[in-house]
């Protein structure tokens, strides 16, 4: 905790740094705001804060800060190598995250989840496991509400967060009841630089656990396994390729611990994830005392997180598929593998250090009409295609070009895809206003066609290149 007379940076002001603000001040501390955005939305913010007693900084007076405040705050979408911090750290001053501002005046049990995919999906089967059991339970973090929100919760409540990479950069206090690692693969290299860095930070989800604590880890997962020489806890493992220490798939079957839990036939979700999913959240329901018939109830009835794998309209026998959660090539290529049919796959944003050939090795084998490339990263994108011959593209500029090109390509009997293995925030603030942009377009599909009136006009210059340019 922090004494009262204390004066803060908070650096960003999205959703995280807006929060940690508000109870900053509401604690009585002295905070100075900062965010380099320019928007209409930000400037109400900034005056809202304002109002409660923030203090607004301009540019030039960020230099003065370290000797200023005490505590500079980093939203997790600032790297800890930000110039800033960098002046905080040389002036030996705290850095900490609204995640870690949390941690310390939390009092709720907390179970953590962590891994490259499948986080928001396990949080939320997790939630859904207690609270359809009359358990107070918030999901928080990375998803729900910014965890400095459940400060509120008493000691039997449970806070289930999703933490992911940027906020383990400044999380060094968490210690959860339970911690689950889903998997590691590559994401965020643009920002970490390096896989080293990228598990290095994974691992610090586990680096306080005691005897007392229990980790939940991917027995498939070869990096992940690892992890269980950087823990004193409990290990309970899950796996999809035989029996282990918890949670495992045997002959279509899910177990924990011997004991039947349910068939892998009456999960809603499509997908092998989906099942790593559902065996994450049954051990961690097993561990908090959950009855397995309870636990089979909610993961029945579960269905699915927006924008991911999300069904969005059935348009002249074309589906459409909101998939826009998929930030990095392994999502993709889940999202993919759960295709039926022939798929028109949207590919495209704000690259995140990937090198593409794999995503095109992987993709000759599966069920792909087309790949339409957009946004950033097309021309990274097209390199990875031309490295491994493949041939199905379409290059085109904008995200809504693209969406209007999947409509003319598609066929009836196949699947227009939103999975684009790139960040959002070359046209978006994140991948939520993507996938609202694509059902919004989709929409405006199933209206034109109902109506009769359908018609695209593109932009002269929105195609760069089809199938018969690549070489």
């Amino acid at each position: 905790m922090f004494p009262k007379q204390q004066k803060f940076l908070v650096l960003g002001l999205s959703r995280s740094g807006t929060a940690a603000t508000e109870f900053l001040l509401e604690k009585g501390g002295k905070v100075y705001l900062y965010d380099d955005v320019t928007s209409a939305g930000l400037e109400k913010t900034i005056e809202r804060l304002e109002s409660l007693g923030g203090l607004r900084v301009k540019k030039e007076e960020l230099s003065k800060m370290p000797e200023i405040c005490d505590v500079l705050v980093l939203s997790p979408g600032i790297p800890i190598d930000h110039p800033i911090a960098i002046s905080f750290r040389r002036a030996g001053k705290s850095i900490v995250g609204e995640s870690e501002l949390a941690v310390r005046y939390m009092r709720c049990l907390i179970v953590a989840v962590t891994g490259t995919n499948g986080k928001t999906t396990t949080v939320s089967m997790i939630e859904k496991i207690f609270t359809d059991n009359r358990q107070r339970a918030e999901a928080c973090g990375n998803v729900g509400s910014p965890m400095i929100k459940r400060v509120d919760l008493g000691s039997e409540d449970i806070a289930v967060a999703e933490i992911s990479s940027f906020q383990l950069e400044t999380l060094n206090s968490l210690c959860p009841h339970v911690a689950v690692v889903l998997n590691i693969t590559q994401d965020h290299l643009n920002r970490h630089y390096n896989m080293e860095n990228y598990i290095f930070l994974k691992k610090k989800l586990l680096k306080n656990s005691t005897e007392s604590e229990v980790v939940v880890l991917n027995y498939d997962d070869p990096i992940v396994k690892e992890f269980s020489e950087n823990t004193r806890a409990k290990i309970v493992w899950f796996s999809l390729k035989g029996k282990v220490d918890g949670a495992y798939l045997n002959d279509g079957v899910l177990y924990y611990k011997e004991e039947k839990i349910m068939e892998v036939s009456d999960l809603p979700l499509a997908g092998e994830h989906n099942v790593q999913n559902a065996l994450a959240a049954i051990s961690v329901a097993k561990i908090m005392g959950v009855e397995s018939e309870k636990i089979v109830n909610s993961l029945m009835t579960f269905k699915g997180v927006k924008h991911r794998i999300e069904k969005v309209a059935e348009i002249d026998g074309i589906t459409y598929i909101n998939d826009s959660k998929a930030t990095n090539v392994d999502a993709t290529l889940k999202a993919v593998a759960c295709m039926k049919e022939e798929t028109v796959l949207l590919l495209g944003g704000k690259d995140k250090g990937y090198d593409y050939t794999a995503l095109f090795s992987a993709l000759r084998n599966l069920k792909i009409a087309q790949a339409i490339l957009y946004g950033e990263n097309r021309l990274k994108l097209l390199d990875g295609a031309i490295k491994t011959g493949y041939r199905k593209v379409t290059l085109c500029d904008k995200f809504s070009i693209a969406v209007q090109l999947a409509r003319l390509t598609a066929k009836s009997g196949q699947t227009v895809l939103l999975s684009p293995a790139s960040a959002s925030f070359d046209e978006f603030t994140g991948y939520e206003e993507r996938g609202d942009k694509f059902v919004e377009l989709v929409r405006s599909f199933e209206e034109k066609a109902k109506s009769g009136k359908e018609n695209f006009e593109l932009d002269d210059n929105a195609f760069i290149a089809d199938e018969g340019e690549v070489e």
